[in-house]
């Protein structure tokens, strides 16, 4: 995917995982996400190590160490209501 120009890839990203939280499945140790994002996205959160590569027949993806700890601290971010 071409991403427009002028288009922030980090805010992008940290939108794209915080998406991906509300899809968690799984245990804890191997927590997965559903991965129905575009292509790039995705390519683009596995360079980053927020996932395991999504190349293959499954519907999900798991979360890395790291991306599980960033998914939910993304999506508390863009989406909580500061209330």
């Amino acid at each position: 995917m071409g991403f427009p120009d002028g288009c922030d890839t980090d805010k992008l990203l940290e939108v794209a995982l915080g998406l991906m939280f509300l899809t968690v499945h799984g245990d804890d140790a191997a927590p997965r996400v559903w991965k129905g994002l575009d292509w790039g996205i995705l390519d683009l959160l596995y360079q980053r190590g927020w996932i395991t590569d999504p190349r293959g027949k499954a519907k999900s993806v798991m979360l890395t160490e790291e991306g599980d700890k960033l998914a939910q601290r993304f999506f508390e971010k863009h989406f909580q209501r500061g209330d």
